[in-house]
């Protein structure tokens, strides 16, 4: 009994001990956000430990913080604590605060983390910062913390970039599309997707902070873009107040260029601008190309071989200016200012000659010269006006307007000589004419529009959005002819001529909703687009009509969080693309008689649909992203070719026809296409000063045009290298590039391989950097080829493009600023005309 007792009374003293020390504590959830201490952008996935400032170091609650850099951690004491944040690449935090008794909740102000890196004995210790990261809707690449930035453009920094290849001739595909848009911070860039090869290749990668990579594009985007959105994040000064201000230049085989970039801050307002020169030279570039009739052969067939040799010149100029004045803390005003241009010059030196396919004789031959001096420039503008609300952080009201124009002029002539042709030939090559073409052509946009979007009970967020584009095109081509043999002046030819107008207006509504809950997290959206299209023809043939275009775009994403460390998106969306103004002409293009080529004023909005599944894993050391997608459109725009006799070509604009073939190539709306593309992306840091990386892809593509025609084939990329970063700021990398022949519709084109070296120092704290960089230093030129075949002929053409480039770069600041260019969270992005894929006439350094 007294056993029996001792043990009741054990057991009270424990549980009135219990009940004593239950009443001391509290329950209080402590919230917060992480960010990085220059940019102020949230910090995703950094781990937070909460404990007390008494205890032996036992942690109480540990929690990641999520895509906006923001946590929250329930924990079961009161008292002194501290909390500490620790993340890849960033100096670990600390910081101390109090939980009250029966306290409920705790805000902490904004943790800011601060980039890694301390001097210990004149040696520098840093850890690898992760140059990816991935959200439910995009991959990043940070361009700044990849030392290969310092020589390289932004071109050729492109090819390291997840989901994103680069072939040879710069061509740029996104998620393994040649369609896309490219946005500079959030905004639209009229002459990067009209243009984007060119432009980029003169844009130096130091002045980008970073690369997005948006293939899941939601319902605030306009529904143009197969593969996705490229939106290049530029750098921005640093500061709370001051200035800075870098030149650079650099000096290589093939050219130079020279650039400068500053920031001055004062008070609320921020100005960043930004100017680049640059020169390049390329003689003795070769082209050929061998047309082989095929099918039904008759004495109107023929076997035609051309040669060509090219010299260019070529001076770019870009520059671009941000401002930005905040009014008080809720409302932002920013403005922007971008222009890119070019001036080309070119020498052609063609010899073409023809052969019997049946006999193998001789039919005809003749020299040709051809000169060229274009222009392209693009003048970007708008302003934004970005409100935030007062006790709901991440409610914003956006209101932008965007004006872009294009302005684009062509002086070309074509003169024939030493002709020789048989007697059977000889009405064909007296149709030949020396010719001079007067081109000029441009787009003015005008764009409105206002968003809002708003957070709901922490876990949801709503968006919603209306867009007016006004979009004006202008095509004016004068054609002018005289004689072969004469000196006569050229006399207008009106028939060949082509003046028109092409008006687009586009009205847009969008709804979109989020979901964030635990490791879940979600997107849908809808987008409604009402398009009604105007052309006008004032000069050549062609009858003026109007099409109105009506279309739904869904979007849907969701998102798995498998650890602290590890995601798992799915998404489908729905892309459409209206053709451009290049597809559109209707210009009757026969400068070269046995190749003729037009646009196609009839075409009609093509449809994507896309399937996509992505995984993503980033540690300490190693860091990798894979994605697999599927995607089908069943009315896509297409360059197709045919053998045809040039008498069906008369009601289409040729003159004087002799009954012979001719190849003659237009775009039509006949694509049934299917493609499954695959990706991955690694980068292992191998120690604090090795890192090596690879970005791989690969797609498998199935054409049919549904009479008949069918093409398919797989299509692999490959870039990899290797960084080395040692004491007293030298730096290594090395990188190398590999693609094999792609498919398309009629043909393959050919595969390409490039090989660099970089080496720089740093001086004067970072102040001064130099570099020395090779590209191909074994090898001057490559040989491309590609070719495309049909029932009624075979066309095999090949190039040897110059490829090997090497020379020094130079770079200088001096300044100090950390507070960049404030930008509107918001702003307009215009993304819905089919361009800036694989446009020839592009000019690799």
């Amino acid at each position: 009994m007294r056993k029996k007792l001792s043990i009741m009374l054990f057991m009270l003293t424990a549980a009135f001990a219990a009940v004593a020390q239950t009443s001391g504590r509290t329950s209080a959830t402590v919230s917060g956000t992480v960010a990085d201490s220059i940019t102020r952008e949230g910090e995703s996935f950094a781990t937070v430990r909460i404990l007390r400032t008494d205890s032996d170091g036992t942690v109480l609650k540990t929690v990641v913080t999520d895509r906006s850099g923001r946590f929250s951690a329930r924990i079961g004491e009161a008292g002194e604590m501290v909390v500490t944040v620790g993340s890849m690449g960033r100096r670990p935090l600390e910081h101390r605060f109090v939980v009250d008794e029966g306290a409920d909740r705790v805000s902490l102000d904004t943790l800011f983390l601060s980039a890694a890196g301390h001097e210990l004995q004149q040696v520098v210790v840093k850890a690898q910062k992760p140059l990816v990261k991935a959200d439910i809707d995009k991959i990043a690449y940070s361009i700044e913390d990849d030392p290969d930035a310092q020589t390289n453009t932004v071109l050729e920094m492109l090819r390291k970039v997840p989901m994103v290849t680069v072939d040879g001739e710069d061509n740029i595909k996104v998620n393994g599309k040649s369609s896309f848009k490219v946005y500079v911070n959030g905004r639209p860039n009229k002459m990067m997707s009209d243009n984007p090869k060119d432009v980029l290749k003169s844009l130096p990668a130091n002045t980008v902070k970073r690369i997005e990579v948006i293939t899941n594009p939601g319902p605030k985007y306009d529904a143009e873009g197969v593969g996705g959105v490229i939106n290049i994040i530029t750098t921005e000064g640093r500061g709370l107040e001051g200035y800075t201000v870098t030149t650079s230049a650099d000096v290589f085989n093939l050219g130079g260029s020279a650039g400068v970039f500053g920031t001055v801050k004062k008070g609320a307002l921020t100005v960043s601008a930004r100017y680049n020169y640059g020169h390049v030279s390329k003689d003795g570039i070769r082209n050929g190309s061998t047309m082989m009739a095929l099918g039904n052969l008759t004495a109107a067939s023929s076997d035609v071989v051309t040669e060509s040799e090219n010299d260019v010149r070529v001076n770019f100029h870009s520059a671009s200016m941000e401002a930005s004045y905040e009014i008080d803390t809720l409302r932002l005003v920013s403005a922007e200012f971008s222009m890119w241009g070019n001036n080309f010059h070119s020498t052609i030196a063609n010899t073409t000659s023809a052969t019997s396919p049946m006999t193998g004789a001789g039919l005809y031959s003749y020299g040709q010269t051809n000169r060229s001096a274009t222009s392209y420039f693009s003048i970007n503008g708008g302003v934004d006006y970005q409100r935030a609300f007062a006790g709901v952080k991440d409610r914003l009201l956006t209101l932008s307007y965007r004006l872009s124009t294009t302005p684009s002029t062509s002086d070309m002539t074509f003169n024939y000589e030493n002709m020789k042709t048989t007697e059977d030939w000889q009405d064909f090559t007296d149709a030949l004419r020396n010719q001079w073409t007067d081109g000029s052509h441009g787009t003015t946009e005008h764009t409105a529009q206002a968003d809002f979007t708003t957070p709901i009970a922490r876990i949801h967020t709503l968006e919603t959005g209306v867009k007016y584009i006004y979009r004006n095109n202008r095509s004016e081509d004068d054609r002018y002819e005289r004689a072969v043999g004469t000196e006569e002046a050229f006399a207008p030819d009106a028939d060949h001529s082509s003046h028109y107008r092409h008006r687009n207006d586009i009205m847009a509504a969008y709804a979109g909703y989020g979901l964030n809950v635990g490791r879940w997290s979600g997107r849908l959206g809808l987008r409604y687009e009402h398009t009604t299209q105007k052309v006008s023809y004032l000069l050549g043939r062609g009858s003026d009509f109007r099409k109105d275009f009506d279309d739904l775009v869904p979007s849907t994403s969701i998102g798995y969080k498998l650890t602290d460390m590890q995601n798992l998106r799915l998404g489908y969306n729905m892309r459409i693309y209206r053709p451009g103004i290049s597809y559109l002409n209707p210009y009757f293009d026969d400068k070269n008689p046995m190749t003729i080529s037009q646009g196609n004023p009839e075409l009609v909005s093509e449809k994507t649909h896309s399937l996509n599944l992505t995984y993503s894993n980033f540690t300490q050391k190693v860091n990798m992203n894979l994605s697999a997608g599927y995607s089908f459109a069943n009315n896509s725009i297409e360059s197709f070719s045919e053998m045809v006799e040039d008498v069906t070509l008369v009601p289409l604009g040729l003159q004087n026809p002799t009954g012979k073939n001719v190849m003659y190539t237009t775009y039509r709306n006949i694509g049934h296409t299917r493609s499954v593309d695959l990706s991955a992306y690694a980068n292992w840091n191998v120690t604090s000063a090795l890192r090596v990386y690879a970005n791989l892809s690969g797609s498998y593509t199935y054409y049919d045009d549904g009479q008949g025609l069918r093409n398919d084939g797989w299509n692999m990329f490959t870039y990899g290298g290797a960084q080395l970063s040692l004491p007293k700021d030298w730096r290594f990398s090395l990188n190398i590039f590999y693609m094999t022949p792609p498919v398309s519709l009629q043909g393959r084109n050919g595969k390409w391989m490039d090989y660099g070296l970089n080496v720089s120092k740093s001086f004067m704290k970072k102040r001064l950097t130099v570099s020395a960089f090779a590209q191909n230093p074994f090898k001057e030129y490559w040989r491309n080829s590609s070719f495309v075949e049909t029932p009624t002929f075979r066309s095999d053409d090949w190039s040897m493009n110059v490829i090997q480039r090497y020379g020094v770069s130079v770079s200088f600041r001096i300044g100090e600023l950390s507070a960049g260019v404030k930008k509107a969270n918001r702003s307009i992005s215009n993304d819905d005309v089919k361009s800036g894929g694989e446009k020839k006439g592009g000019l690799g350094k």
